[in-house]
């Protein structure tokens, strides 16, 4: 999949609301917030049976109750309309 450019990254962020573009890495971020730590863990478990084999363009950091999620494609070394797809996913998980 080809990377978006900047004007078209910014066209389809409309398409995901609650994400925020990260420009220095060209990535989407979004931070869910949960009770606690075990209820941060069962969230990210949920998504990870939806993304099974789309991983690789998910980074996952959980801090306490909080879980951010960070999208990007490393191959093409910026977003790719595949990225904004998992957010959308991801959205539909919470």
């Amino acid at each position: 999949m080809s990377r978006l450019t900047l004007e078209q990254v910014k066209v389809y962020m409309n398409k995901v609301p609650g994400w925020r573009l990260v420009e220095d890495r060209m990535a989407l971020a979004r931070t869910y917030h949960c009770p606690d730590f075990a209820a941060a863990v069962s969230f990210v478990n949920r998504v990870a049976e939806q993304l099974e084999h789309d991983s690789q363009h998910v980074e996952i950091q959980i801090s306490g109750g909080a879980v951010t999620f960070t999208l990007t494609t490393r191959d093409a070394r910026g977003l790719t309309g595949k990225d904004f797809a998992l957010a959308q996913t991801i959205s539909k998980v919470s």
